[in-house]
């Protein structure tokens, strides 16, 4: 099964991996999302999230 590439500035990333990121930044309300590239690919995503105490 090949995987469909969407292509950012010329950079591709899987279909797979988009889904992923988007399903990061939808599971967050306060943090941030670190996407590690090695040799132009991304190789980890990391999320850390903030809880706001009130």
């Amino acid at each position: 099964m090949s995987e469909k590439l969407i292509e950012i500035d010329k950079k591709p990333i899987s279909d797979v991996q988009f889904k992923r990121l988007v399903e990061l930044l939808n599971s967050i309300s306060y943090g941030s999302v670190t996407l590690i590239i090695q040799e132009g690919k991304i190789v980890q995503m990391e999320k850390n999230e903030k809880f706001r105490l009130r």
